[in-house]
């Protein structure tokens, strides 16, 4: 198993002697007083045996500093990781290399791997002696719920004498860094109402009615298919001719991914925040897998573009394809930000914003639903995620209490927000019904509802209202809503 970057030596610590003197052990530093003391007293004493067993005593420890001193290993590390890529909640593994490059037989090593607090413990392991010219392969996992990226190492490897009384302590240099992704889960193919496939067909040209005369050639180059040559335009130019090839129109796609810390509620992996951005890296995937160029845009104005392409099939899938793993980088350290309004996002919609607009909201108030109607203006069609943060904030507030599923009372709800609900549900059908005038395509989203579902419900040409809306919207046999409430209160679980 080949190591993720070139293997490390091991670097040795300015004053070493100094160092390993403090690496005494506690047994060390016992011989070592105990030796001092017997020739403090044979000097007082006039005793010739005290005196030769306290030499004795002190010259054990102080000859294990030196043996570790003058040690002459020269070991080699290397790390690699399976994946480099994570997504929040799953294993990552780490495997360790390390090589004898001496020509002598290591002694006893202890290696320990410098990992963040929130990846768990420090890894510790115990080698055998290693031959000259040979190795030994050691691995461990981590794990972490929330997104990031996390510096792995430098290694640290503990040299030790045989009788346990000085331990030396030396570090390599190389460090790696494990990526944590938001999770993304696989979308329905459905097609939004206004929009066209990421590489459909050649758009046609405008030409005239006169047929294969008004074709447009251009001179021939190396590597152009000899098919192609337009022997008319070549007889007239003079020289070969081919005829222009129409490009595949690549469309484009904007996630907007709404930061703002007074937009969300909850904390933590439980939050509407992470729910929100686990969202967008599943839309932007999606997008990206059906070709799109896809831009990544947040509140403050800062964007990631990358494109997409048919033949990448499964480039949506965590890891693969570089499309993917560019927005799943960006996506890994995306953070609350302080800002008030959409009018950063506004401003770089305006120089460009043609093509599909995913919207993924937080709370809104008045400014930024105005906000939010002129950004409509300016793409071809528009989907807007509506997050309801205040059942994130239920859900947080329930403390010991019991939850009764979504839409209904939890014990434990403080009674600022239990008197409040009347009037929120009441100012968000507002919002979703001027979203919907503005000619957003709306699906709300609350706590536990399933991404999938709601992305399902663009399929139906409505505007959608959740999971629960489309349950209102089957067919009233009591068989046919039992399933569907179960169904989406299985795939929303959490």
């Amino acid at each position: 198993m080949p190591p993720s970057a070139a293997p490390s030596r091991e670097r040795r610590e300015p004053g070493t002697v100094r160092l390993a003197l403090h690496g005494l052990t506690t047994r060390g530093r016992c011989f070592l007083a105990a030796g001092l003391t017997a020739v403090f007293c044979a000097y007082l004493l006039g005793q010739f045996a005290l005196l030769q067993v306290g030499l004795l005593l002190t010259a054990l420890p102080l000859g294990s500093v030196a043996m570790l001193v003058r040690t002459r290993y020269r070991v080699a590390s290397g790390r690699s990781l399976a994946p480099a890529r994570t997504p929040a909640g799953q294993e990552a593994r780490v495997s360790l290399r390390v090589d004898n490059v001496s020509r002598v037989r290591t002694g006893l090593l202890m290696l320990e791997d410098r990992v963040p607090y929130v990846l768990g413990p420090r890894p510790r392991f115990v080698l055998d002696r290693i031959e000259p010219r040979g190795y030994r392969e050691v691995s461990y996992r981590v794990r972490s719920d929330l997104r990031g990226r996390y510096p792995l190492g430098p290694l640290q490897l503990r040299l030790g004498d045989p009788f346990g009384l000085c331990e030396l302590t030396r570090s390599f240099t190389a460090a790696d860094l494990l990526t944590v992704v938001p999770q993304v889960q696989a979308l329905p193919s459905v097609k939004v109402l206004g929009e066209w496939s990421g590489f459909g067909d050649s758009q046609a040209r405008a030409v005239a009615l006169a047929g294969e005369d008004d074709v447009v050639p251009r001179e021939y180059r190396h590597g152009d298919d000899l098919r192609r040559v337009h022997w008319r335009s070549t007889a007239k130019y003079g020289e070969l001719m081919v005829r222009r090839e129409e490009q595949p129109l690549r469309h484009h796609a904007t996630v907007l991914l709404d930061t703002r810390d007074r937009g969300h509620r909850g904390a933590g992996p439980a939050s509407s925040f992470e729910w929100a951005v686990s969202a967008a890296a599943s839309v932007a995937l999606h997008l990206l897998d059906r070709g799109y160029e896809v831009r990544l845009l947040t509140d403050t104005g800062e964007q990631t573009t990358a494109s997409g392409s048919p033949a990448s099939a499964g480039a949506g899938t965590v890891g693969g394809g570089e499309a993917a793993g560019l927005m799943l980088d960006r996506l890994a350290v995306v953070d609350l930000s302080d800002g008030r309004g959409l009018s950063r996002a506004e401003d770089v919609l305006r120089l460009g914003g043609e093509g599909l607009l995913v919207a993924i909201l937080g709370a809104l108030d008045d400014e930024q639903l105005a906000e939010l109607s002129r950004l409509r203006r300016r793409t071809g069609s528009a989907v807007a995620l509506l997050l309801d943060t205040e059942s994130w904030t239920l859900l947080r507030g329930l403390g010991g209490g019991t939850d009764t599923g979504n839409g209904g009372t939890a014990e434990g709800t403080d009674g600022e927000h239990a008197d409040a609900g009347p009037e929120q549900d009441v100012g968000r059908e507002r919002h979703e019904r001027l979203l919907r005038q503005a000619g957003w395509r709306v699906l709300p989203a609350s706590s536990g509802d399933s991404l999938p579902e709601l992305w399902r419900l663009l399929a139906r040409g409505g505007a959608g209202s959740g999971p629960r809306a489309a349950t209102a919207a089957a067919p009233a046999s009591p068989s046919a809503t039992t399933s569907t409430t179960t169904s989406a209160t299985t795939d929303g679980g959490s």
